[in-house]
């Protein structure tokens, strides 16, 4: 691994596994990483038994000092921790936080933020995860400095990374995680050296990848296209996923793909929503005469299963229909 030119005093906050790399990398290249910030344990799983955070696990791994702060903006013991170390830089990934104004003014270099878009596009919680479900055929990484505004800081250096066709938000995230620690290395040098120059996003650009919700997986079959739906579910891998409902039962889709075109024209028009069953193939109809194939699917309290087998289990009526609620 390339050393540091500059080895610096950091303070590093991230925390989920989006972030390690980074943490990882400037380890790696002799930077003195003098506190890991994240944030506090969280309930997990089926048992909802305490977690620690990704990053917490490979700071502690490396013998790193943690502090899990509830909250930072008031938090007196907070700061004078922060400003008795008096770092160099604080780099943020994926910390969940917003940064106070005393924490943004308190390192000489500033605090350096990786975020997974190309600004001033997706700014927000999710921007890997909308890139994705709009279908764009590229996204990338930005490094900025922090401000209060969301997102909204000065540009530092920028990569751009190809999204694949059948590519997932959870198939990106690792390849995005560590390109972008080698930018935030990049970025940390160039600042040292002068080399690297802050330059202001255009506001008028800008565009919104607000947080995910559970309803974001609802498949509205009248409302888009086959592609549309398919974009939707690689980018909402593995949360929310894609849903919709068959006979009054929830069904997830956990695998599809875009019918050919020649297939699609040969079945003809049908109302979005209605269900074709052909050589253990389960088909839908989507907007604009648009044809989805569920590979893999799973009803409401049971297991996942491909379709051929579903089918077998599950006969449908030549009438069968999905619906965005729940009926069917």
């Amino acid at each position: 691994m390339t050393s540091a030119a500059n080895p610096l005093k950091l303070v590093f906050c991230g925390t989920p596994q989006f972030a390690v790399p980074t943490l990882q990398v400037l380890l790696g290249a002799g930077h003195q990483i003098a506190l890991v910030v994240s944030q506090p344990d969280r309930p997990a799983g089926r048992d909802r038994q305490l977690a620690a955070p990704p990053v917490k696990q490979a700071a502690l791994a490396t013998e790193l000092q943690v502090t899990q702060p509830e909250k930072i903006r008031s938090n007196a013991a907070f700061r004078a921790q922060l400003e008795a170390i008096a770092p160099d830089a604080i780099v943020v990934v994926a910390y969940g936080r917003i940064i106070p104004p005393w924490m943004l003014s308190l390192p000489r270099l500033g605090c350096i933020n990786l975020h997974g878009s190309l600004l001033p596009k997706y700014r927000g919680a999710a921007p890997i995860q909308w890139a994705i479900a709009n279908g764009d055929a590229y996204t990338g990484n930005t490094t900025m400095l922090l401000e209060e505004g969301l997102d909204t800081g000065p540009i530092l250096l920028q990569q751009t990374i190809e999204i694949g066709p059948e590519q997932t938000a959870a198939d990106l995230f690792p390849v995005m995680a560590a390109a972008g620690a080698t930018l935030i290395l990049e970025t940390l040098d160039a600042l040292v050296t002068g080399s690297i120059h802050p330059q202001p996003q255009n506001h008028e650009g800008a565009t919104f990848a607000p947080l995910l919700n559970r309803e974001d997986g609802r498949m509205d079959f009248f409302a888009r296209t086959a592609t549309e739906l398919y974009n939707r579910w690689r980018g909402f891998q593995p949360w929310p996923g894609a849903f919709t409902f068959l006979n009054g039962k929830k069904l997830i889709v956990h695998g599809m793909a875009i019918a050919r075109e020649s297939y699609a024209a040969r079945l003809g028009f049908a109302e979005p929503g209605w269900v074709l069953v052909e050589d253990g193939r389960l088909m839908a109809a989507c907007a604009a005469n648009t044809w989805l194939e569920f590979k893999e699917v799973q009803l409401e309290g049971k297991k996942r299963l491909d379709a051929a087998e579903f089918l077998r289990g599950n006969p449908l009526p030549a009438d069968a229909r999905l619906a965005d609620g729940c009926i069917g």
